[in-house]
């Protein structure tokens, strides 16, 4: 008697086998079901561990075809190596992603207010932006606000964030950021006069940034008072920036509004 498969489904409608994939500490996957991204930090018998960047652990049962990894299907196996390794961290405290690709763009962005604001950002939160495919652009002022938001027509799926400096209620500035601001736009700025005044003065090895008379250019009456050479303020911030090692070496106050930013532009 001819024997016959129980199942009776058709060869062309049977899904593909997924690839195995190691579930190898900070390796970054996305669960579909619930849409949690993050990296492997444990895989025990029959489950696999993950924490987002930042900070939440979930645990997922490691089923065929049970992740996203890249974009693609895949099914996780526990490794064959030893012990999980917690991952490191990058510059902004968010859990590492060795050799992580960077994410398709969104369509959303972060404009930035300043060269040394932009630059400041890259350095310190550029890792987690490339994972998320967020975009930084430049913002040459505050003026150009109206007409870039415009052009930009922030939407459900292309927020615009907005970091500016020394945003405070009532002036010119705040005015121009609340006719901007939407359910899709959001601008926040930081107290600082300038983007310097962010970095914790120890990390340049100074005791405090000095208060420069109304009227001076901030930056100029800085490097004076500090002996250091005011005819090239842009060497003088290379030389600071190249101080600021990790979110450590930051305020708070900036701190928050950047993670403000990017978890406004990165929302389901």
């Amino acid at each position: 008697m001819r024997q016959y498969s129980a199942d009776l489904t058709p060869p062309w409608k049977k899904p593909k086998p997924a690839p195995e994939v190691a579930a190898e500490p900070g390796l970054v996957v996305e669960e579909p079901g619930t849409g949690f991204c993050g990296a492997v930090i444990r895989c025990e018998a029959g489950t696999v561990t993950l924490e987002d960047r930042f900070g939440k652990h979930r645990v997922f049962p490691l089923e065929p075809r049970g992740f996203l990894l890249e974009g693609r299907v895949v099914t996780l196996v526990r490794p064959t190596s030893a012990a999980p390794v917690r991952p490191t961290r990058t510059a902004s405290g968010s859990v590492a992603v060795p050799h992580a690709r960077a994410r398709v763009a969104r369509a959303g962005r972060i404009y930035v207010e300043g060269r040394h604001d932009a630059e400041l950002v890259e350095k310190v939160w550029g890792d987690d932006l490339r994972i998320e495919g967020v975009v930084v652009e430049y913002l040459g002022g505050v003026d150009d606000l109206p007409s870039i938001v415009a052009e930009f027509a922030p939407g459900p799926d292309a927020r615009l964030g907005v970091l500016v400096d020394h945003l405070l209620p009532g002036t010119k500035e705040w005015r121009i950021a609340q006719s901007v601001t939407s359910e899709h736009a959001l601008v926040v700025g930081h107290p600082y006069i300038d983007i310097w005044e962010a970095v914790k003065p120890a990390a340049v090895g100074i005791e405090a940034w000095p208060r420069v008379p109304h009227g001076q250019d901030w930056k100029t009456g800085v490097c004076r008072a500090l002996g250091w050479p005011s005819d090239n303020t842009g060497a003088v911030w290379q030389a600071i920036l190249a101080r600021v090692g990790s979110y450590r070496d930051l305020e708070p106050e900036l701190l928050g509004r950047v993670e403000e930013l990017i978890d406004f532009v990165t929302a389901p």
